[in-house]
């Protein structure tokens, strides 16, 4: 009887959850209506895996891709722990010796030694958990360690300085926390801006052919599966009022014949989603809001920037 009154308990606690939980999950994505919505989708090339540096317009790491092309076997295997074999798996004495230590531990409190079996006092789960904080704060100075020792050199033996990257002091756009190895100068970020406001009103529009123009097929290949779940539900994405409040740039390279260049954005927008035959506002509203964002454009010889990726910061 007990445990049956207690699984009512839970039950009732799960539901209470559910329901408060509910409208925050629909309350946050109508108000992410606009291009992207919530997700992060496209690729960055060799980087396509690795997260984009932060800077001061997105201080917070940049989402994973949800949706992408690229498998992530391709990724630089500089920028990937798991493609250099993990932690545990490392060859030489790092490897040896955390495999060992954690096994050690990990024998001793099978048999009932504890991890240092011959600490008595720290057989009781107090100990336990003392020795698990050990662990944890020796695991992370070991990982720090090892991380600084395999940071990539730079090419010509000294980090890039700051005048290889361009700063606009007449708009929002600024230098950020990196300079880039391939030069981007004040008209790359006109057209950065510019792309901002043409994709968000091509979306708006939903001319597929414009968005052909400004970003890459696979993206617009994910435009096109958003506007069409649109036309399904009923209903029309329009944004207006775009304006970039803020901007600097992430990373700038060159993979082969193509330039990539990833960029962070804060801007303004009035985002709001409406019923195709009513013209009511079925969600979002005409309050003008702030999105921040990290888009990755690509060029290639003889062509403009193209939008290759969207992430979220």
């Amino acid at each position: 009887m007990n445990i049956l009154q207690r699984s009512r308990g839970w039950l009732r606690i799960l539901a209470i959850g559910l329901s408060v939980a509910m409208p925050l999950t629909f309350t946050v994505s109508s108000a992410d209506a606009r291009v992207g919505g919530s997700s992060s989708f496209g690729s960055r090339g060799a980087r396509t895996w690795s997260t984009p540096p932060s800077t001061p317009t997105a201080p917070n790491s940049a989402s994973p891709f949800q949706r992408s092309i690229t498998p992530p076997a391709v990724n630089n295997p500089v920028n990937t722990a798991a493609n250099r074999g993990g932690f545990f798996n490392r060859p030489g004495l790092l490897g040896g010796l955390a495999a060992g230590f954690l096994g050690a531990g990990l024998f001793g409190m099978l048999f009932g030694g504890s991890l240092f079996g011959g600490l008595g006092g720290l057989s009781s789960i107090f100990g336990l958990l003392i020795q698990i904080a050990l662990i944890f704060f020796v695991a992370r100075l070991v990982m720090s360690w090892w991380a600084r020792r395999n940071v990539p050199a730079y090419a010509n033996g000294a980090p890039p300085s700051a005048d290889q990257a361009y700063a606009r002091t007449d708009t929002s756009f600024g230098i950020g926390a990196n300079a880039a190895p391939l030069e981007i100068t004040q008209a790359d970020y006109q057209s950065f801006e510019r792309c901002l406001g043409e994709i968000q009103a091509a979306w708006s529009s939903e001319d597929i052919a414009a968005l052909h123009k400004l970003a890459t097929p696979e993206m617009v290949s994910y435009f096109t599966q958003d506007l069409q779940a649109n036309a399904a539900r009923g209903v029309v994405n329009k944004v207006s009022g775009v304006k970039l409040l803020q901007g600097d740039l992430a990373e700038a390279w060159r993979e082969g014949p193509a330039d990539y260049a990833t960029v962070a954005l804060r801007f303004a927008l009035i985002d709001k989603t409406l019923d195709r035959v009513s013209g009511q506002i079925v969600e979002g509203s005409d309050a003008p809001q702030e999105a921040t964002e990290v888009w990755t454009f690509q060029r290639r010889p003889g062509t403009d920037w193209e939008l290759s990726a969207i992430q979220q910061a």
